[in-house]
């Protein structure tokens, strides 16, 4: 793939899940082998942790659009290469059950297969989505 085109399916993505697109939608964007990771307290939130498969695309719009409710979203960047593309950017959510905040930058690097996402990784402050989301 080429990077111009890392670049739309990177943006494709994030308009799905911008525009509240069904968890099925956004699913079909992944490879069925997806490997998705989110690294931090996997005994938090149900979305952290390493994961395979499409599920765990669909289980983490499903768990987030129930479990936080977004506040903010600045997205700063999409850097792509003939491989991948990284999304660079600033989120504010708020956790339903404790109602604490969350402000921070992340990363999410994502790696295409053809045109699939095969592989999912968002790096963020982890220790302040654990301490958020325990009561």
């Amino acid at each position: 793939m080429s990077s111009q085109e890392n670049l739309r399916l990177a943006t494709r993505f994030l308009e799905k899940l911008g525009s509240g697109a069904g968890a099925d939608e956004i699913a079909a964007l992944c490879s069925p082998d997806l490997v998705w990771n989110i690294p931090g307290d996997t005994g938090v939130l149900p979305w952290v942790g390493l994961k395979h498969g499409r599920q765990a695309m669909y289980d983490f719009v499903v768990d987030t659009q129930t479990m936080i409710k977004r506040e903010g979203l600045e997205i700063e960047d999409i850097l792509t290469s003939d491989a991948r593309a990284v999304i660079l950017g600033h989120l504010k959510t708020r956790i339903v059950d404790t109602g604490k905040l969350i402000d921070g930058k992340f990363g999410i690097v994502l790696t295409f297969t053809g045109e699939f996402i095969s592989s999912f990784l968002m790096l963020e402050d982890s220790f302040a989505i654990s301490t958020a989301a325990r009561p």
